[in-house]
């Protein structure tokens, strides 16, 4: 197989997280490969889906992949722009979201999420972007999905933060503390899909990429890894999602 032919774990990534997203109407998205596979999503099984962005936009629609949040293109056709107060209090704590795309430095087995610091917090090895409106979205969107490379430095047992609560303690957690949203429900990684299909609200693995094996899915993850009675494969991404993704969203490769 030529390197042309050749699919990058982020271009599976892509193609698993735009499949998951089919039957949603409105998506909470960031910039870099969630915001890919939204717009894959958007060209291929969902044109109807409209895109919510941190900016203020509501309902995008972007005739191209847009280069951040604050990008032009994301006006053209938008249901509504307004300022970022009105959109999450309005949109987004009105509970007219359904599914958030997001991603961190660490993750936990409960889903949430460290974006804040590497280390000590007082005295940090890395200091990382922060929230921003990641923490908003974790408790207020009716679902989140994750989107992140499998590795034991993102994967671990205890997070050094934690800034956007997921499943916090694990089980009803969420409910007692009054969150609305239902939480995480998938992480997508280039090695396989987890979901938190069981009463523990733990992630649980149940699809694997091809040529992976749960030993190699646990050796990159900081935990005892909780697995699926019945493993599926996850569907390596078809000719016709990878030349949207090269030839139209991503040409450069600039995340692909």
């Amino acid at each position: 197989m030529d390197d042309t032919n050749k699919i990058s774990p982020s271009e599976l990534m892509i193609v698993a997280a735009s499949r998951e997203l089919k039957g949603n109407r409105t998506v909470f998205v960031g910039v870099g490969v969630p915001n890919i596979a939204c717009n894959l999503a958007r060209r291929s099984h969902s044109p109807e889906m409209e895109l919510v962005y941190e900016s203020g936009v509501f309902g995008a629609q972007p005739a191209r992949l847009p280069l951040s949040i604050g990008d032009p293109t994301l006006v053209s056709g938008a249901t509504s722009v307004v300022s970022m107060a009105d959109l999450f209090m309005l949109y987004l704590q009105g509970g007219l979201i359904d599914v958030a795309l997001l991603g961190g430095a660490q993750i936990d087995r409960y889903g949430n999420l460290n974006t804040t610091v590497i280390g000590d917090y007082n005295k940090p090895r890395t200091r990382l972007p922060g929230s921003g409106g990641a923490c908003e979205i974790a408790i207020n969107a009716r679902r989140i999905f994750m989107i992140m490379r499998l590795s034991k430095r993102a994967f671990v047992g205890k997070l050094d933060f934690m800034t956007s609560p997921g499943h916090v303690d694990g089980g009803d957690t969420r409910r007692r503390l009054g969150m609305p949203g239902l939480g995480p429900e998938k992480v997508i990684t280039d090695k396989g899909l987890f979901t938190f299909d069981n009463p523990e609200r733990e992630m649980m693995l149940v699809e694997l990429a091809r040529g992976e094996t749960v030993e190699s899915v646990q050796a990159a993850v900081g935990w005892p890894l909780r697995v699926a009675d019945e493993l599926r494969e996850m569907l390596p991404p078809s000719a016709a999602e990878l030349e949207i993704i090269r030839e139209q969203l991503d040409p450069q490769g600039l995340y692909r």
